[in-house]
């Protein structure tokens, strides 16, 4: 678990690490990350600023499973048939058409007043 967190990190975190007293094992972590973030208020929360704010949590998230495969490996494991491409674009689609559904049902939903809606 800590290899794999420490993998994935942008910058490293002092405070991640693992140990062991008397036979007894210990995870360490800090418990506030103090790196930022937006908290979601109905009526005090900014929604113009979600899409940017979205577009950095993707380019993380992004960057740390970049940074935690070994591609050729990888690459190795899928071989060099269309199989596994073709098995992602089937995926890509049809959690394509699930997002739309969802969207669609949330417009709904906000329509109906059935969710309060920021504006």
């Amino acid at each position: 678990m800590v290899s794999g967190q420490r993998m994935i990190q942008a910058a490293p975190d002092i405070f991640l690490g693992w140990g062991e007293y008397e036979g007894i094992h210990f995870y360490v972590r800090q418990l506030r990350d103090m790196k930022g973030g937006i908290e979601i208020e109905p009526g005090k929360t900014n929604v113009k600023a979600l899409p940017e704010y979205s577009k950095i949590c993707a380019w993380a998230l992004a960057l740390a499973h970049a940074k935690s495969g070994d591609a050729a490996m990888i690459a190795g494991y899928l071989g060099e048939d269309e199989s596994f491409g073709e098995a992602m674009a089937d995926y890509a689609f049809a959690y394509a058409a699930q997002n739309e559904r969802d969207f669609r049902a949330l417009q709904v939903a906000a329509d109906t007043k059935r969710i309060h809606t920021f504006s």
